[in-house]
């Protein structure tokens, strides 16, 4: 991940795990925070929130990029950090694939959680043979 230092990962999770307690979840009380950090070093962040007509809720990754684009316009966001209340890492729901598949395929994801474990993958990884822009251009 190319000017992505260490301490820049480390300033992501705590800002994924501070957000998180942000979260409006009375439904389902899975408190989730994401941080997307972008080409430019900036991090943007999001949380999950609820809405009692589920199909409305807006996952915490989609809220990251949402804001990162208010912020910055488009953008190519090189990785993303996503908290979760478990004791295992938990990777980004299918739609949130998609949504960060728009941005960058080869993103790479840190999953964080409660425990110590963490997950490191790329998007590619998670969402292989993804559709995205360049399918549309005809490429």
């Amino acid at each position: 991940m190319k000017n992505i230092t260490d301490k820049l990962i480390e300033e992501a999770i705590v800002a994924a795990k501070n957000v998180a307690k942000n979260a409006y979840a009375p439904y389902s009380k899975f408190k989730v925070g994401a941080a997307l950090v972008t080409a430019n070093q900036k991090i943007y962040f999001g949380c999950n929130f609820e809405n009692a007509a589920i199909g409305e809720t807006i996952c915490a990754e989609r809220s990251a990029v949402a804001s990162a684009i208010a912020h910055e316009g488009k953008s190519e966001f090189p990785l993303v950090v996503v908290y979760t209340p478990t004791s295992e890492p938990t990777t980004p729901c299918g739609a949130c694939r998609q949504v960060l598949n728009e941005f960058n395929p080869e993103m790479m994801v840190i999953s964080v959680c409660d425990g110590n474990d963490q997950l490191r993958i790329s998007l590619s990884d998670l969402l292989p043979r993804a559709f995205g822009p360049a399918n549309l251009a005809g490429e």
